[in-house]
Parts: structure tokens; sequence; C-alpha cells
């Protein structure tokens, strides 16, 4: 059968359109198929029911309107009754759908526009659906592109088969790309979006620095080296933490390359950034004093429960560990995770000193002593009038200027001091309504129910509702920095162990749960543990994996 030079110009633009969208051509030819029925409602009327179908393979166009079968016609352009539509079909019943077929359609201006609207509108969707799903199970690859244009600071980049876009805040400070520039960038989120870009690239972003140290050393993309955290100040300094799983390679040279080329082709790429590469170690205190490079560490002093460091620097080194407008601490701290407190030599004596003074002073009231024998105590390491009441009585003998009799009297003094410190506690416990039978929780103070209760913790009820960071605080991370949250309990020494029983004790004695639940809990965590361990003891040794 021959096909007719204007349904031949019909599949030719269908095939066109499919071929430059990257699209399949039954979608649109789908568009044109909704665009014709638009025009044909337009010109029977919005109420009726009709049908276009276009044979993919003549162009054929056939145009049907859909007629309900009904005992009683009420309107003549979506109904028909039930004695006609038997005459055209015998097997037709009531609620039956009958196709009558209309006559070809003549476009006008107006209906050709709004025609051409939905075909456009139905192909950019077809085109979307099309990008998304070809670039969603790309994010976290670097991509090269074409940029198409620039746009309020944002770059638009053409990916070949998508158009990605690298927003202001994205790109390297001072870098400026133009028409038809080549640019490589990192896919970290693809959304599935109505209307703007759906592919959000990065320059910026630490693992576009590590997917760059990936391609330009074969170690790491052949997994023998691990990169195990970035930091970036984007554009102008970097650390990164590597190591090695081949004890004969050294993870830090095979990174910096021949005469430094493999960093420098990294730091090329972005505009001139300091990379510093930092030997990762498992122990937190050593891994910081690496990641504070150039400067020289004295001593640490590590705060694990808050995940919190002192760094004592000689006086010369504080403003290279600091660095300007303090980036060399805080890509320290991004890195390793840790916030870090960083104090010179001499700041560490006078607090050393402060201290001292606080303590001599503390043993001086409280035990009503002179000023000799408080910093003696002191001198000796007491830190606190429980440890002078308690310890065991030849150790206060021991001081230099004490006798056996000396000692007595000074721990019977700090024990009457602490009788009446708990006499004190317990009236303020009294008065802020905190119950008595908190008193029966072991690891729980006086001191500690009186904080409790000032934290609105005044029943066992309240306790048992508690989690463990309710009583000792939490730590978030956001943006590079760690931010303490305090809890009822933070001013004590209690770990997370401990408090984590403070809580199970108060659920078992306010009846939340027995003795026999919590035994077949913890079977049962043994025995995961147990699973775990197996499993990771067989599992093969994996490639490198990227932490962000």
């Amino acid at each position: 059968m021959a096909i007719s030079a204007n349904r031949l110009e019909l599949l030719q633009i269908a095939d066109a359109v499919a071929r430059e969208k990257s699209i399949d051509r039954m979608i649109v030819i789908n568009a044109m198929e909704d665009a014709i029925q638009k025009a044909a409602r337009s010109r029977y009327g919005t109420e009726t029911e009709v049908r276009a179908e276009i044979n993919p393979k003549t162009g054929d166009i056939r145009l049907q309107r859909l007629l309900q079968v009904v005992e009683t016609v009420e309107n003549i352009s979506t109904e028909i009754a039930l004695a006609d539509a038997q005459a055209r079909n015998p097997e037709a019943n009531l609620g039956d759908f009958i196709a009558e077929p209309l006559p070809p359609l003549d476009f006008g201006r107006i209906a050709a526009q709004s025609a051409k609207q939905v075909i456009v509108q139905k192909v950019r969707e077809a085109e979307r659906d099309r990008q998304y799903e070809e670039f969603k199970d790309r994010v976290g690859d670097v991509i090269n592109g074409v940029v198409k244009r620039a746009e309020y600071g944002n770059v638009i980049v053409d990916l070949g088969r998508g158009e990605g876009i690298v927003r202001r805040d994205e790109l390297i400070p001072r870098e400026i790309f133009r028409t038809g520039d080549r640019i490589r960038a990192f896919i970290y989120d693809v959304r599935r979006e109505q209307r703007g870009p759906q592919i959000f690239l990065s320059r910026t972003h630490p693992q576009f620095m590590a997917k760059l140290f990936a391609q330009e050393v074969p170690e790491i993309y052949d997994g023998v080296i691990e990169i195990k955290s970035v930091a970036r100040d984007p554009g102008s300094r970097a650390k990164i933490a590597v190591i090695s799983k081949d004890s004969s390679i050294d993870p830090v040279g095979a990174c910096v390359g021949m005469r430094g080329s493999r960093v420098q082709a990294v730091v090329g790429e972005l505009q001139g950034e300091k990379i510093d590469i930092i030997p990762w170690n498992e122990e937190a205190a050593t891994f910081i004093v690496n990641a504070l490079q150039p400067a020289e560490v004295a001593k640490v002093v590590l705060d694990e429960d808050a995940e919190r460091i002192e760094v004592v620097v000689p006086d010369d080194q504080l403003s290279l560990a600091i660095g300007r407008r303090g980036q060399n601490v805080r890509l320290a701290s991004q890195l390793t995770g840790w916030a870090i407190d960083i104090m010179t030599e001499q700041e560490e004596s006078e607090r050393r000193q402060k201290e001292f003074q606080d303590r001599s002073q503390l043993f001086m009231e409280a035990l009503n002593v002179d000023e000799m024998v408080g910093q003696l105590l002191a001198t000796e390491g007491f830190t606190s009038v429980e440890e002078v009441a308690y310890v065991e009585l030849e150790e206060i003998a021991m001081i230099e200027g004490f006798d056996d009799d000396t000692a007595v009297e000074i721990q019977a003094r700090a024990r009457d001091f602490l009788a009446e410190l708990e006499a004190k506690l317990d009236e303020e416990r009294i008065e802020l309504g905190v119950s008595d039978d908190l008193r029966s929780i072991d690891g729980l103070t006086t001191a500690m129910l009186v904080a409790l209760g000032k934290d609105g913790i005044k029943s066992m009820e309240d306790l048992a509702g508690c989690a463990a960071d309710d009583l000792i605080g939490w730590t978030e991370r956001k943006d590079g920095e760690t931010k303490r949250f305090d809890g009822a309990l933070s001013g004590f020494d209690m770990s997370r162990a401990e408090a984590e029983n403070v809580v199970m004790a108060a659920r078992l004695a306010a009846g939340w749960v027995t003795e026999e639940e919590l035994a077949a809990q913890a079977e049962e965590e043994q025995e995961i543990d147990e699973v775990v361990d197996v499993a990771e003891a067989d599992a093969p040794a994996g490639g490198a994996i990227l932490n962000g």
C-alpha cells in the first residue's frame, strides 16, 4: 500500500525527534497521538472521549470516539442506546463502550499550535525520565563535559546524553568557565525533578579530590592504598589521609609520585589547591598529630567520650598549628573527626598552675588546713576530697612532713566534710521532689540525684524513660565541626556503659522489663556478635573504600 507524503513525513519527524532526544520512537508517536486527541476534542467537544491511533509502519491516523452503552441516552456525544449498540455489535451490554469512527481532522492554526505544545511537553518528560534512569546509578562518579552556558554564577554542563549543573557554591573560588570550555566534575546527586536540572555536579566535594587521586594513583585504583578520609578548603588547602595494605609500599610516597608528578596532576585540576597527604593511623592521638603537620606537637590529652583532644605545641609552633584563619586545625579536625583544642606550652603550664592552686584552695577550705598542707596534698596528686577521705591511710602518712596522727586527723576532717555535704545535698534533693526510690539505683550519688531533679527527672518512671544520651550528653558533627550537647549528668564522671546500666536498672525497678527478658536479649546479642565475628573472619579482603 502506498504511503502519502504527509503520513511519511509524520513518521520521519517521529524518527528524527527520537534520535535527537535519545528516546524511544514509540514515545514520540504516543505523544503525537495525545496531541491529535486534544485537537479532536476541541473540534468535537471537550466532553467527547476521543481516541487517536497512528500506525507506526504506514503513518495512517485513525480517529474514534468512545460511546458508553446505556438504557436512555442523555448525551449523544458520550452515550449510545443499547439497541443501537447491539445493532453494531450483538455482544454489546450495558456499561460497555462502543468505538465509532470519526472523519479525518483538518488542523487549524490554533489546534496545530496546541498539538505542538503537547508533543513538546511529552517528549521533554520522556527525555528527562531517560536522563534520570541513565545517571541515577552514577552518583559518586567523576564525569567530563562541555560548558553549555553560565547563568547567575551557575554553570550548565553538556554531558552528551544529559545536562548537569554546577552551582555557584560548588565551584572552586575564583574559578571561571566560559561556553565551550571542558570541565571535569563530581556527580554528588541525581534527583527526579519536574523542571530544571536533575544532575548536580560539584568541584568542591571532598570525594572529587579522592576520585582524582584514584585516577592518578594506580595503587589506589587497585585497592592497595586506601583513602580513609578527606578534608578540603576548596581552592586553598586540603588534607587527605591514606593507608597502605602492603607494608612494602609507602602510601604517602605513592600518592606524591616521582618528583611530585601524581599530586601535581591533582593540584593542577583543583586550581593550585595545596594538598597535605597524611599517613592514617588507627591510634587517634598519632593520627591527629600527623594531621596537624607541618606543626610539631609536644603533648596530647584525649577525651574519648567527647571525641575532643587537647594539643600542646611549642610557643613558636602555635601559628603554624592553627594556620591562616584557623585553616590547618579546622582541616585536621574535619579529617580526623575530633574536636581539637590547641594551646602553647606556656598556656598549658599556666593552666596546670591554676588547677594546682584551685585544688590547694579546695583542701584548705574543706579540711580547714593551712596553705602548706593543701599544697602538699595537691602535689601528691590528690584531686578531690573523696580521694583523701577513702584512700589507704598509709598513702597520706607517707607524705613528707606527715605522721600517722596527722593522716588520721586529715582523713577524719575529709569524712566529716563529705557527711555534711551529703546532708545538704539530700535536703536539696527532697526540696526538688526527687523520689527516695532513685536512691536504690546503683551508680547514682546524692549529687547526681540533685542534678537529675534540676533536669526534671524526679521519679523512677522519669529515669526509665531516659536514654544514655539524656544522662551523659551527646555530640553531633555538622559542616565539619563537632558540637557537644550536655546531659543531666554531664558534670559527673559517668561512662556510656554506666549510664546504660542506670537506665536499665530503672526500667527493671519500674516494671518495664523483667530479668528474664534482659537475659534473653543479652543471649541474642551474644549470638549475633559471634555470627558477625565469624563472617568478618571469613570475608575476603576488599578493594579501596572511599570514606567522606
